[in-house]
């Protein structure tokens, strides 16, 4: 801010100066306002490494006893300003209040802490106010000196832990009487770690010393690294899930047979380790056990089995069942335990995890259990299993209404009613219908200053099978722990959003696979989609800005042909006729200046644009799709998330058909099926993410997504159902979804390119997000990408991709955003910048200049962009 423009405005400033200062003073006075005389408020817990830093002191603030309020907002503790905000007089039975139960909170309950505590003037009072700031609030932290002192005893006991014998752990009370704030420094000194000197294992099962030495290159703990207890821990866990595993029935169940010792007397800072695996000091043997009877039972009540039920079998597992509801063949297909087979604890696991994916039962009780007698005759090593199964509901009706907002479509509402039929074919099939709908308002492309309708309403049936639909048995090769299902889709929609609306049909066959917990595989055999463009010939109608450049060349090219001029107003020609004419005219293209030829190039690319916006066109595809995740698994803190994708269409079609259409007036002419030309093409796409947790539970977000479409035979360009754009609330969110950014740096008038999609798009996203308690998050974002072709379009605009110029053609955006968790949902409002353009004129892209903190673009939606 210069002098001068303090000089201009001094009022306006004062203002700004002045409401700053005065909530600086409300924040500092009102943190303290129920501090008591001679106490503190606890501000900040420091700490300060005297010798070095390791990865896990970041955890070491978890071991403090006392901690501050709780931030919001980055800086300001909301709960301990709502608290002090009530009135102080009422803390006393208000806190009293709040201990007892939610029913016997009432007014009554009130008077009688008013006469207990000699407040007979506030009978009668509801506190409402005082309350809600109350149960809001969160009382003031007040130093405790001596749980100082214990929280560095628990630091010390953690570095310990962590394998440093000998730390250093000391703290300091900085006290501002003044204010009556206080912060404690810890300070930390590791000194050496603890070496494992050497590694051994005394294991006199030879069984399990077999199994533990063949997967020794395994193994977490080796010599000469760090005497860690977690890494031991950790080493506990993987040992007794090989051992369970491998048949080890209840291994390790008490926590008390796999266990390390370290011999320290001789050194502490050199230590032999040793792994210790036996039961007790008898050595009991161990016994690999194996699988007995397995049992499944479909029951009305939990009551009915055994006495209501009758007994069947199939390939070893005994189905008890009270009618023929269901084929029984259905529910085999999920048990992966067999018996006579070795006990396998993942078996179970997986099993349970088939049943439930089916959505048929609910799983009243699973058990397995060693055979009666086995404790008491050690030679007994038999597991049985049993599982009790409730059907559902044979119909579940969900009625939905979402909204949603976006700078497209605007504030809109999504109505839907999902109907599910359960065991159609007594198989555990399952048939869902779905009717939804998207209702709201756009831009109208008429007048921009006016909305005109919007909408999208959607019909689609699928029928899921919880296995694969093939002429043959497929267990020898896809085996039944990969749960494998099918389903069949059938769909159809209709949507009038950017003025020329569309009729879709589509349907599919999947295959799903589930490896574990972390690889899926989805096949769809085929998938076949038919976009009609409703209204083509409204296009100029809907399309006003495409209109204005129309008229402006045809009237620059009739001043050069009259004669052609005179037979389209005649209606002798037709507009395409005399589209195709300036585009063959080279006498006409020859005699233009830099301003015609700019004019001619904006056209070029404007009919492009209505040929792709107006197409109709067949596509039959076959995608596989391959994920692997580790989101959400306590395993992987730092998870990391791909999904690979790669789709070839149109190869069948072409086999059957030679028939070709007249082409449009910049595509050449297409074979069709029953009219209609069918897209030829093959699609990858990868989509790969990174999770850095640190600093308790922020998180450090890093996605790249590649995607690239290759038309070939049939198809010139990517039909527009399958091609890529630019922008949206889970992409590039600096720009709205189809809202100018790309492709690639072509200088192609906006209002052509705002509604451009292309082969190839690049994006990167990068995302920081800081929680500021269990309910609100807030988050720093940078993207960065855009969209290009794989051919040459200089004829129109230049946005081919290039090895050597892609980089500086990437759009950035930056901006910060909110999100609210509430129950299962995740509120998300993120604020975006433009930071570099690059379809802006060269050293007019970065766009710090131009940079207006009050219009950013706003996006507003559901769940975590990635």
């Amino acid at each position: 801010m210069s002098c001068k423009h303090y000089k201009n405005s001094p009022q306006k400033y004062y203002k700004i100066i002045s409401f700053a200062t005065f909530v600086g003073l409300l924040y500092a006075c009102s943190t303290t306002k129920k501090v008591p005389n001679g106490e503190y408020l606890l501000t900040k817990n420091n700490f300060e490494f005297e010798d070095k830093r390791e990865f896990f002191d970041e955890e070491l603030k978890d071991y403090v006893q006392q901690k501050p309020n709780k931030k919001q907002l980055l800086f300001m503790p909301l709960g301990l300003l709502f608290y002090n905000m009530a009135n102080p007089k009422y803390d006393t039975i208000l806190n009293e209040y709040m201990t007892y139960p939610g029913e016997m909170r009432n007014q009554k309950l009130r008077d009688s802490l008013f006469l207990k505590y000699n407040m007979k003037s506030s009978v009668g009072k509801s506190l409402l106010f005082d309350r809600i700031l109350h149960n809001w609030g969160t009382p003031p932290v007040i130093l405790d000196q001596t749980r100082s002192e214990k929280s560095a005893e628990s630091i010390k006991k953690r570095l310990i832990y962590r394998g440093y014998w000998d730390p250093e752990v000391s703290y300091k009370h900085n006290l501002d009487s003044s204010s009556k704030k206080a912060a404690v420094n810890y300070f930390i000194k590791h000194n050496e770690p603890t070496i494992i000197k050497d590694y051994y294992y005394n294991i006199p099962d030879l069984g399990i010393k077999g199994y533990y030495t063949s997967n020794l290159d395994k193994t977490l703990v080796k010599s000469k690294q760090v005497l860690d207890q977690t890494v031991l821990e950790k080493e506990v866990s993987r040992i007794t899930e090989l051992m369970r595993e491998f048949g080890y029935y209840k291994f390790n169940n008490l926590n008390d047979e796999v266990y390390f010792v370290a011999d320290s007397l001789k050194s502490k800072k050199n230590v032999p380790l040793t792994l210790e695996i036996h039961k007790d000091s008898l050595d009991t043997p161990y016994k690999v056990s194996t699988f007995g009877n397995i049992d499944v039972a479909i029951v009305d009540e939990p009551g009915d089995y055994p006495k209501h039920t009758t007994k069947d079998s199939l390939r070893r597992i005994r189905f008890h069942t009270m009618n023929k509801n269901y084929k029984i063949s259905s529910l085999w297909r999920t048990i992966i335990a067999d018996s006579k087979q070795t006990f396998d604890q993942k078996k179970l696991d997986v099993t349970k995890r088939n049943i439930l994916a089916m959505n048929n039962f609910s799983i009243v009780k699973a058990r397995d259990s060693l055979r009666q007698g086995g404790m008491s005759a050690p030679n007994d090593s038999i597991v049985d299993v049993l599982y009790v199964l409730k059907p559902l509901p044979k119909y579940e009706l969900k009625v939905g209404l979402d909204g949603n907002y976006s700078q497209v479509l605007n504030l809109g509402i999504s109505p839907s009613v999902d109907l599910t039929t359960r065991n159609v074919f007594k198989g555990a099939e399952n048939l869902s219908t779905s009717l939804s709908g998207t209702f709201g308002s756009i831009k109208s492309t008429e007048d921009l200053s006016k909305r005109a309708l919007a909408y999208e309403i959607s019909a689609q049936v699928s029928l899921a099978f919880p296995r694969l639909l093939l002429p043959f048995n497929y267990y020898r090769f896809i085996p039944k722990r990969y749960t494998p299902t099918s389903s069949i889709l059938l769909g159809s929609s209709i949507q009038t959003n950017i003025g020329l609306g569309r009729v879709n049909f589509n349907t599919g066959l999947n295959y799903q696979f589930n490896v574990n917990d972390q690889v899926y595989h989805k096949l769809t055999l085929f998938n076949t989609q038919i976009s009609l463009t409703k209204n083509k010939n409204a296009y100029y109608d809907y399309f006003v800005n495409d209109r204005v450049i129309k008229d402006a060349m045809l009237a620059d090219y009739f001043a050069y042909r009259p004669k052609i001029g005179t037979a389209f107003a005649n209606g002798q020609i037709s507009l395409d006729t005399v589209s195709q004419d300036i585009l063959e005219d080279a006498d006409y293209q020859q005699q233009l200046n830099q301003q015609g030829n700019d004019l001619l190039t904006t056209f070029r690319g404007s009919l492009i644009n209505k040929e792709r916006q107006t197409e109709d066109v067949l596509i039959s595809s076959m995608i596989y799709n391959f994920v692997y995740s580790e989101i959400g698994k306590k395993d992987y803190p730092n998870a990391f998330y791909f999904n690979g994708k790669v789709e070839l269409g149109g190869n069948i079609l072409s086999l059957f058909n030679k028939k070709s259409n007249d082409g449009g007036i910049v595509s050449g002419p297409q074979k069709t099926i029953f009219g209609i030309p069918y897209a030829q093409f093959i699609k990858f796409d990868v989509d790969a993410r990174k999770y850095f947790k640190f600093n308790g539970n922020q998180t450090l977000v890093l996605r790249q997504f590649i995607g690239v479409g290759v038309p070939y035979g049939n198809s010139r360009d990517m039909p527009i159902i399958k091609s890529y754009f630019n922008g949206g609330s889970n992409d590039i969110r600096a720009w709205v979804a189809f809202g100018g950014l790309g492709p690639a740096a072509s200088q192609v008038d906006e209002r052509i390119r705002a509604y451009m999609t292309n082969d190839v798009k690049l994006t990167t996203n990068i995302e920081y997000r800081i929680p500021f308690n269990s309910m609100y998050e807030g988050a720093i974002f940078t993207d960065m990408g855009n969209i290009w072709s794989l051919r040459n379009h200089e004829d129109a605009h230049d946005d081919q991709f290039k090895f050597g110029k892609f980089l500086g053609q990437m759009g950035i955006g930056s901006g910060f955003g909110l999100r609210v968790n509430v129950a299962y949902i995740t509120f998300r409002l993120d604020l975006a910048y433009k930071i570099y353009d690059p379809n802006r004129p060269e050293g007019d892209r970065w766009r710090f200049k131009d940079f207006q903190p009050f219009k950013p673009t706003v996006n507003i939606a559901f769940g975590y962009p990635f």
